[in-house]
């Protein structure tokens, strides 16, 4: 998917699953056919004839008819019964010239219909890989511009308080907060033993940012690092690691902290895996601007990936973008495909306020630092 490589936008172990910001509409999702009546697209009663021939004409290709109805006034956010715009028909049918001038008109690259599709879902459905790369393009664009804006905005509060204050729920096979939404749970293990391998590839100090279950923790001991150091936040996950012996084991330094208060104390890592719970997309930037002085030379980074995790297009453009930044920063940036939607039936989630993962595979993030030699 991503080879090399703002809003809320992660999956459980973070806070914002719902991607980034769009405009979401209150419609229910109805099946069209591709030789339905054209007459039908469109049956918006604010947006009229504009908009229904703005439809039909992205969808069958009319590029000069396309700015002729804009510059008539028709409205590029217009959509239709389906919730769906003209950006998505162009992208559907591959019409990459069309949407470019639809985004140039103001349409928003990432509004979704009444099924949760946005334009880059049909471009990647119809595999239109030039409409495609278009909407990747504004779309990593979009959420860098919108990152820069956030810069200069103060918080007031970190962003997990409401989590790092409430009653979580453990079980075997899964740790919830106070409103059933998973934390952690069970199916992740083989990606955690996925991240263990790859973090502990060249041995020495580990990092881990976040306990949670210990899935990651537990596999990162089985390759019996030099030292394991683990930040945990939570009251309630610090108790149950110290009941359960992870202080007695000579290999581990467990830090009750929050990780923006406990950096000035770490030294410097071979591996480092983040994987916080209630933080946002811009925690984790935040974080990425510590890595380097964090990570040794040829150093291992990765991150529990639930990036956008409910949408497969969202989820590129998040993993393009952190693997666009961290490339800047020096970093060698892949991300592996694991196939998993075989873990991952129905029943899984029963119980579970928010299903916080929807995608058939797991791209797993590996980032190694540039070795000075």
């Amino acid at each position: 998917m991503v080879s090399g490589a703002a809003s809320p936008a992660a999956g459980a172990h973070f806070a914002g699953a719902q991607g980034p910001t769009v405009e979401q509409q209150p419609l229910v999702p109805l099946p069209l056919s591709e030789n339905e009546d054209s007459e039908n697209l469109a049956e918006n009663e604010d947006s009229g004839t504009l908009a229904t021939l703005l439809f039909q004409s992205a969808g069958s290709g009319n590029l000069e008819e396309v700015k002729k109805l804009l510059a008539s006034g028709a409205d590029p956010c217009s959509h239709d019964k389906f919730g769906r715009n003209a950006l998505m028909y162009a992208a559907m049918n591959g019409h990459t010239d069309i949407a470019r001038c639809l985004l140039d008109a103001g349409t928003p690259w990432n509004t979704l219909d009444g099924s949760g599709k946005c334009a880059g879902d049909y471009a990647m459905e119809g595999v239109h890989e030039s409409t495609f790369n278009l909407l990747l393009d504004k779309g990593v664009q979009s959420e860098l511009i919108f990152g820069a804006l956030e810069k200069n905005k103060e918080k007031s509060e970190f962003s997990n308080r409401h989590y790092l204050e409430e009653r979580i729920l453990f079980s075997e096979d899964r740790l919830l907060d106070g409103e059933s939404k998973g934390i952690m749970m069970s199916w992740e293990k083989p990606l955690m033993e996925a991240h263990a391998k790859a973090l502990c590839a060249g041995g020495g100090d580990i990092l881990n940012i976040g306990f949670g279950m210990g899935l990651v923790d537990t596999a990162i001991q089985s390759y019996q690092p030099a030292l394991h150091t683990i930040i945990e936040a939570h009251p309630e996950v610090y108790k149950r690691m110290i009941s359960s012996g992870w202080a007695e084991k000579p290999n581990v330094r467990i830090i009750f902290s929050r990780w923006q208060d406990a950096l000035p104390s770490l030294g410097t890592y071979d591996g480092i895996f983040f994987d916080t719970y209630g933080e946002y997309y811009e925690d984790l930037a935040e974080f990425h601007k510590w890595l380097p002085q964090l990570l040794k030379p040829g150093g291992i980074y990765s991150f529990f990936n639930g990036l956008c995790a409910d949408n497969a297009f969202f989820h590129v453009v998040y993993c393009q973008l952190v693997s666009l930044v961290l490339s800047q920063m020096g970093f060698e940036v892949q991300f592996i495909p694991l196939p998993i939607k075989e873990c991952l039936d129905e029943k899984v989630w029963e119980g579970v306020s928010h299903k916080y993962w929807q995608l058939d595979t797991y791209f797993l993030p590996v980032c190694q630092k540039a070795d000075e030699n």
